[in-house]
């Protein structure tokens, strides 16, 4: 089965602003650490949020409006994608995150498979 990990900083960019710049490269190095672990098959960070074009159709038209769908607290700030045979595998990936530690939070979420 393949699980979502989503990746939501919240309060973690502000914690790792305040980190050394050593402190800072450990975290970089742990979220590389992660992409190369086997069972996670993707995964990326995202541009901030105010880069967010939303789209939606009314009526057969495209309409375009910048920025995010909904004003929220937490937003999206990456992801990565695990293929793993249990739930636990996903949850123990999802721990190592950063993030999480850090003041976020990160949503694992099974992917429907056809």
């Amino acid at each position: 089965m393949k699980y979502l990990l989503q990746i939501y900083p919240d309060s973690a960019m502000a914690e790792l602003g305040r980190l050394s710049a050593d402190e800072q490269d450990a975290v970089s190095a742990e979220y590389f650490a992660i992409r190369q672990s086997a069972g996670v098959i993707g995964g990326d960070r995202l541009h901030p949020i105010e880069t967010a074009t939303t789209v939606r159709v009314e009526g057969g038209q495209t309409l375009l409006s910048d920025g995010p769908f909904v004003e929220a607290k937490e937003y999206l700030g990456g992801y990565f994608l695990v293929e793993a045979d249990e739930l636990d595998v996903a949850l123990e990936v999802a721990a190592r995150i950063p993030a999480a530690r850090m003041g976020g939070a990160v949503e694992v979420r099974p992917l429907v498979e056809k």
